[in-house]
């Protein structure tokens, strides 16, 4: 299995793809994350962030953003182990955040308050893996 990370999409069939309405019901985003040891922004800007910091800044703003859109963000941790499997690096960090459909996930990242944050994503992101779930059941 070969694992590409990305920071924004790259094929355009992938982008294509994401604009069809996708599958019933809430959709989990797990997000795998890697970060840059240093912030880097692309309008040059000078910083001191690492690009834990520079994402954690997009984390709050999106965790705040994402209620509009009938979001939540539901799971956020470090990595710290691999117990099964093998891979050549980990990545730093796993969040998961629940929309309550596909459609909501593009309304919220086409939005301008959306964009504005994700310049700190973007900054701090040496790329990621997002997976779109559905969950099979619900825990009450």
């Amino acid at each position: 299995m070969e694992v590409v990370n990305e920071v924004m999409p790259t094929r355009p069939e992938r982008i294509d793809e994401m604009m069809q309405p996708g599958p019933d019901g809430p959709i989990y985003m797990v997000n795998l994350l890697k970060f840059k040891d240093k912030a880097e922004y692309e309008d040059g800007r000078e910083t001191d962030l690492t690009g834990y910091e520079a994402y954690q800044l997009y984390g709050r703003a999106v965790s705040r953003i994402i209620q509009d859109y009938g979001g939540e963000i539901q799971f956020a941790a470090d990595v710290t182990f691999l117990s099964l499997g093998q891979v050549e690096e980990l990545w730093d960090e796993i969040a998961i955040a629940k929309y309550p459909n596909r459609g909501a996930l593009l309304a919220m990242s086409s939005s301008q308050e959306w964009q504005e944050a994700a310049v700190h994503r973007t900054a701090g992101l040496a790329g990621q893996l997002n997976i779109e779930t559905v969950a099979q059941f619900v825990r009450q």
